[in-house]
């Protein structure tokens, strides 16, 4: 059997965690005809498509995306026995600030992996009092999440998101289902922090005479959640964060209506340490993670809907 070529193998990866070509060149450090060329020479030697047309751009085939993940799966193993046999340098203690939700709700979830693939790190995972702060100064670098203005540091979108309402099987029963988004307002409420996101979510949905001041308010994610999946409330998440509670059938999600948020999740870093070896390998893992939580989140929706 021919094993396609590993340049071809990382351009796909590249391009699958990206969604287009100019980034993948960027972070391969070739032309972008070098990285459309390498993709037609991997569907030349697998003999099916894995780009389609969409628009003015392309995209991955179903088929495309199943495959890039195995090849992701299988770039992790090899990356993981270069770092057990060969040895990487890369080690010591470093410090990563992160939103509360996103630590205990997607980072805690996997952070043992990266141990197992750089064993010689010393991570320490901290919280910042706000979303957006970048102040600690005991943290090498910061998960945070805002609208990506960070004065005099280096920044690198990780993830936008959209929120969405979402609320325990047990409350979905309780008041006999959701037909209509008006419906959200015969439960509680569950802020975080502020009304904004259902604001908006409400007067996306054409709510007539929303009343959003109303309901819990919460500083933390973890507890806005929790009261959720105790059918305290209806919570306004993202699939990122929610995910596994979703998957798992703690919280369902009644309605497609989605908005996007105005912030985002970055890696922010001091600009002399942007280069760190550790940051280096740790944002790197990040981003295959978070790419493989997209792929599967878009694969569990598409089975959603078509189970409807």
């Amino acid at each position: 059997m021919r094993i396609p070529s590993t340049q071809a193998l990382r351009a796909l990866d590249s391009f699958a965690r990206h969604g287009s070509v100019w980034r993948a060149a960027d972070e391969l450090h070739l032309t972008r005809s070098a990285v459309s060329h390498q993709l037609r020479l991997l569907e030349r030697d697998l003999g099916f498509d894995l780009l389609e047309r969409i628009g003015k751009g392309v995209a991955l085939t179903p088929r495309g995306q199943r495959y890039a993940s195995d090849v992701r799966k299988a770039l992790t193993v090899l990356g993981d026995a270069v770092t057990r046999h060969a040895g990487t340098g890369v080690g010591g203690s470093f410090s990563i600030s992160c939103t509360p939700g996103f630590a205990s709700l997607f980072l805690c979830t996997h952070i043992g992996e990266f141990r197992q693939m750089y064993p010689d790190v010393a991570l320490r995972i901290l919280t910042p009092r706000r979303l957006d702060d970048v102040s600690n100064a005991d943290a090498d670098a910061f998960i945070a999440f805002g609208v990506g203005n960070w004065p005099n540091r280096a920044a690198e979108l990780l993830c936008e998101i959209s929120f969405t309402p979402l609320c325990s099987p047990t409350l979905l029963n309780k008041v006999g289902g959701f037909s209509k988004p008006a419906d959200v307002l015969r439960a509680n409420l569950l802020h975080l922090g502020d009304t904004e996101d259902w604001a908006r979510w409400l007067a996306l949905s054409r709510v007539e005479n929303p009343d959003p001041e109303g309901g819990i308010f919460f500083s933390d994610m973890n507890l806005v959640f929790s009261a959720a999946i105790a059918g305290q409330g209806m919570a306004m998440g993202d699939e990122l964060t929610s995910g596994k509670a979703l998957a798992e059938g703690r919280l369902v999600r009644p309605f497609d209506i989605a908005i996007k948020s105005p912030r985002s999740y970055f890696l922010v870093s001091e600009h002399a340490k942007a280069t760190h070896p550790v940051l280096d390998a740790f944002a790197g893992w990040l981003r295959s993670k978070l790419a493989e939580s997209n792929a599967k989140g878009m694969a569990d929706h598409g089975r959603h809907r078509l189970d409807r």
